[in-house]
């Protein structure tokens, strides 16, 4: 098939992968470069990167809504657009230009947790599943018809960088899979009930509240790892927590009880990966060598 791909962050890298494996990728289409790094330089998106390994013809525009850009895209005369963590709003005319439209693949399971975080928010409420969904677009946020979806548990210690890779994969296999049935595939209309919306992750929720429940804060801690990394004071430091698990033990909220195990408002974590300012991620022996944990974490 003649495909244009939509993507830009590394989630969406190992899916253009596969689908240059099988088909046709006439254009991909991903966020402008940004300024990053000390030296604020322009950086290509993940996707930009990849499909310029490719040897893919890449498209950056600001903006789908110009007749030119909308002309430009329809003259790819494409037979589907694949889209995943695209970052821009798709017109009327985009959708409709592909001649079987434009599939987005959804990481979570419609329609619960549309919108733009939801694999974070998975984890931060506690779900016991989640998974990908093959939708058809409409002009609604992730509103349109589901055609496949496949679901995968969400582990004890699962984070977010963790089932983002685990769903990353799946998102490839099952896209291949409805490219392969298109013509045979029911659209499943979403129900009204059970929609909720993964807001966008605010690094105002990041700081932990050791006293809310163990189960909340490991939650927390899980699901804001790796970006933007939960985090408490030690001391006089800043401290990310980017792995956890529930651990036994009761003390005053922040507690240190012993090693890298903290009492929360009820229970206790044991902190399995933690950051220091200026360090890279480390274990809990490494953390605490040369480091003297105060007795309270705040």
């Amino acid at each position: 098939m003649k495909i244009v791909f939509m993507g830009t962050p590394d989630f969406s890298v190992p899916i253009l992968d596969a689908l240059a494996t099988r088909h046709d990728i006439v254009a991909v289409y991903t966020q402008p470069p940004r300024h990053a790094g000390r030296g604020k330089d322009l950086r290509p998106t993940p996707v930009h990167a990849r499909a310029t390994a490719l040897n893919l013809p890449v498209r950056h525009p600001i903006s789908l809504k110009s007749p030119d850009e909308q002309a430009a895209f329809a003259a790819l005369n494409a037979d589907v657009a694949v889209v995943v963590a695209y970052g821009l709003i798709l017109p009327q005319a985009i959708l409709d230009a592909p001649r079987q439209g434009c599939l987005n693949i959804h990481a979570s399971l419609l329609p619960r947790w549309r919108g733009a975080a939801p694999i974070h928010r998975a984890i931060m409420a506690g779900d016991a599943e989640t998974g990908i969904c093959i939708m058809q677009m409409e002009a609604g946020l992730d509103t349109g018809p589901v055609l496949l979806r496949q679901s995968t548990p969400i582990r004890a210690e699962d984070t977010t960088q963790d089932l983002h890779d685990r769903l990353s994969q799946m998102g490839a296999s099952l896209i291949l899979d409805a490219l392969a049935n298109l013509p045979t595939l029911t659209p499943e209309p979403q129900t009204a009930e059970g929609v909720t919306y993964a807001a966008k992750i605010d690094k105002a929720e990041a700081r932990i509240d050791w006293a809310e429940s163990a189960d909340q804060v490991d939650r927390q801690i899980r699901g804001l790892s790796p970006f933007p990394g939960a985090w408490c004071m030690a001391g006089g430091e800043r401290v990310k927590l980017l792995r956890s698990r529930l651990a036994e033990g009761q003390g005053t909220a922040g507690q240190v009880l012993h090693g890298l195990t903290i009492a929360c408002g009820s229970g206790a974590v044991d902190i399995t990966l933690a950051q220091r300012e200026g360090k890279k991620p480390q274990s809990p022996t490494d953390f605490l060598r040369g480091f003297a944990l105060p007795a309270q974490l705040a």
